[in-house]
């Protein structure tokens, strides 16, 4: 991790979606770092066990509210605040069932905190999007000025959340950055439909089920390591060049759906009982990623842990004890 030295020192700073998978990790690095942080969750996804850790430490709190919500205690909770760091979201798998929702928390709730952010100030926004805005890749390596054709409901609702970012930052001067994720891995990831692969593919397996591969499943993702994903947010909270840009966040690592999926197997399956299942193709699934990370480097000075297998074994190590727990 970066050094950041005093910069979060006595900051105020709001993680939206603090108790999940990627928002509990920013959390966790801001309480170290000293910032005065609140973890701003609806407990839809998250889950208070991603921050017991440290939950009670003095520079941390947790306000259990909707981003959506534009209450007393929202806008109480928003002044004097320093940085917002944006990662509530509607998951890609509840796009399909109920698209209102989809649209109403990654659109709308985007528009929200965008707006009590200006109401009161707020430094910096650092909103998490999604390369799902691209849709089908078309153009490899995949850059930041690649066109916006998303093909899915989880695609166009964060987009929408990107245009209303850049609408305040250019009419309003908010000092803003996206960045846009791919397929991020790493402990405390949601196991259940709600999660990513990794961690889905971890609980079949671990439970003794055969992992379920949708389509071919020579689909290749770009997989980043969530504790570069947390060091992405802080330097770009740091940084002014940062301001008002895009980023892909991501580790440049691909692997094919397929080959996660086997050697997971090998990792867990120990009587070799288990085997690859493919099911019907997703709506709206894409089947190659080959990301450029080359700005995010550039001007952050990012330093992705290209390590995914070790990795890997982390996750899956962190997932036992988790399912082991209950």
């Amino acid at each position: 991790m970066q050094n950041f030295g005093d910069f979060f020192l006595n900051k105020k700073v709001i993680v939206t979606g603090g108790a999940g998978f990627i928002g509990s990790h920013i959390c966790e690095e801001l309480v170290k770092l000293k910032a005065n942080v609140i973890c701003l969750d609806n407990f839809s996804a998250g889950k208070l066990v991603n921050v017991s850790a440290f939950i009670n430490e003095p520079n941390f709190s947790v306000l259990d509210k909707d981003v959506c919500d534009n209450d007393e205690a929202m806008h109480e909770a928003f002044k004097d605040v320093d940085i917002v760091f944006n990662n509530a979201a509607s998951k890609k798998n509840i796009c399909l069932t109920n698209p209102q929702r989809d649209l109403e928390v990654n659109s709308g709730g985007t528009l929200n905190l965008l707006e009590l952010s200006m109401k009161y100030g707020v430094k910096k926004f650092i909103h998490a999007s999604t390369g799902s805005v691209y849709g089908e890749p078309k153009i490899f390596p995949t850059t930041e000025s690649h066109p916006f054709e998303p093909v899915s409901y989880y695609g166009v609702s964060k987009l929408g959340g990107e245009r209303y970012v850049d609408v305040f930052h250019k009419l309003y001067g908010l000092d803003t950055t996206i960045l846009r994720y791919f397929h991020v891995y790493g402990p405390r990831q949601e196991s259940n439909e709600f999660g990513g692969v990794v961690s889905i593919f971890l609980r079949n397996i671990t439970e003794g089920r055969n992992p379920i591969v949708f389509g071919h499943g020579n689909q290749v993702r770009s997989f980043t390591w969530v504790k570069d994903l947390v060091n992405v947010n802080l330097l770009a909270a740091i940084n002014p060049v940062s301001n008002g840009k895009a980023y892909n966040a991501a580790s440049g690592i691909r692997v094919s759906i397929n080959d996660l999926a086997e050697n997971l197997l090998q990792l867990l399956d120990k009587n070799n009982k288990l085997k690859v299942e493919h099911g019907e193709p997703l709506i709206g699934d894409i089947m190659e990623f080959e990301v450029s990370n080359d700005l995010v480097i550039q001007d952050l000075g990012v330093e992705f842990n290209k390590d995914f297998w070790g990795n890997l074994k982390i996750a899956v190590a962190d997932t036992a004890a988790f399912l082991n727990q209950g």
